[in-house]
């Protein structure tokens, strides 16, 4: 499991900079120092690094024919320090930046699903920077010392080599925010912090945490009790009646006329994103989408659905052929089936690769690999086109 570190040093160098410059502002002293605890919560998101999977299987032999990633999660700290001053603070405590993983399906037919569990401490020094008398924005710039605990699994033609690689390592983490005094014990804090991490397999990658929180500090002034002054004496005043007047309501505006229902004209879809690799069966994902292009369709008259299969160019003519025909049709029996549309409505056809996307160059070479098929997906689709509506 790899996660890319191409972000890192635009995204990271923007964190650093404006951390640096709240951590620069003027240093006043005052009596705003004192320990304090808290708890945020939020969505952590890492960069998975798709291509360098999908290269690591090629160079063992196996073509990649799909990856899904399961790159977010919920994410969490535990944290207490010690307010020096106004404008400074030393923070430390535990996070949890929660779990990742893909599946990789292959070519010949195996699986490889990989599983990347963080978790550690952190101790960072955090410069607040006051904008009202309540709302102050914050930077952090600190070291976060993570655990890395990766599990692979591989089935059919994948073994893994090492199935439960761990690392431990300290790297840099920044983070900027916003935080809200509610009262002078309880604030509220709103943050985007990144974490530099070690994937336990050689690689360096980046996770942001996105959270909320709340932060207690011990010692703070209670506010003074409030004293409730006594009412004054009512004085009563002699009043003229005031004047009766009759309004009459205007009529109310007749209603707007209800939009016209819109009507899709053509739909393009990405046989990869319908179908399995070299199969002609409607998968979850395209059942979604033929499901709201049959809900457009309610209310609006038309006079036929054209419904054509595309292939790329690898392989047989004549099993292109027959392969993109079946995919038409699968995709005409479930508008059928499912979607409540008339039969006597679609007409479905397979044309082979007979109307690439891709240009003559884009894609060379007559060797089957990886990087071919993902050139040729374009070209791999099934188009859907209302004629006549109205």
């Amino acid at each position: 499991m790899t996660f890319s570190p191409s972000t890192l040093p635009k995204a990271s160098g923007r964190l650093s900079l404006i951390a640096l410059a709240v951590l620069a502002s003027t240093c006043a002293w005052s009596a705003d120092a004192g320990w304090y605890a808290g708890a945020n919560i939020g969505q952590s998101q890492a960069s998975i690094d798709d291509a360098r999977i999908a290269a690591a299987l090629l160079g063992n032999g196996l073509a990649t024919s799909s990856i899904s990633d399961i790159n977010r999660d919920l994410g969490y700290k535990i944290f207490g320090g010690y307010q020096l001053n106004k404008n400074f603070a030393i923070e430390g405590g535990y996070v949890n930046l929660g779990k990742f993983g893909f599946v990789a399906n292959t070519v010949p037919m195996g699986t490889l699903t990989g599983e990347i569990e963080l978790h550690g401490i952190n101790l960072d020094l955090v410069g607040t920077l006051p904008i009202t008398e309540r709302f102050s924005v914050l930077g952090r710039i600190g070291a976060a010392y993570l655990q890395t605990n990766d599990s692979f699994t591989g089935t059919g033609a994948v073994v893994p080599r090492n199935p439960s690689p761990t690392s431990r390592d300290t790297n840099l983490k920044v983070g900027l925010g916003l935080q809200y005094a509610m009262s002078d014990a309880m604030s509220l804090r709103a943050e985007i912090e990144r974490y530099r991490i070690n994937d336990a397999v050689g690689n360096m990658g980046d996770v942001d945490l996105v959270s909320v929180g709340l932060i207690y500090r011990f010692g703070a002034k209670a506010p003074p009790p409030m004293v409730r002054q006594p009412a004054p004496e009512p004085v009563v005043i002699a009043q003229a009646p005031a004047p009766v007047i009759i309004l009459t309501p205007a009529p109310p505006p007749p209603p707007a006329p209800a939009p016209a229902p819109r009507v899709p004209q053509k739909l393009t879809l990405s046989a990869d994103s319908v179908f399995d690799f070299d199969n002609a069966s409607v998968k979850p994902a395209g059942r979604q989408e033929l499901d709201k292009f049959a809900a457009d369709l309610k209310g609006v008259t038309y006079d036929v659905i054209q419904v054509t299969g595309h292939t790329d160019r690898i392989g047989t003519h004549a099993y292109n052929q027959k392969l993109s025909e079946r995919r038409a049709q699968a995709v005409s029996t479930y508008l059928v089936e499912s979607a409540g549309i008339p039969a006597s409505k679609i007409n479905a056809q397979g044309v082979d690769g007979a109307n690439p996307v891709t240009q003559a160059g884009d894609c060379p070479g007559k060797k089957v690999t990886q990087a071919l098929i993902s050139c040729l997906q374009p070209d791999r689709r099934v188009d859907i086109e209302v004629s006549g509506s109205r």
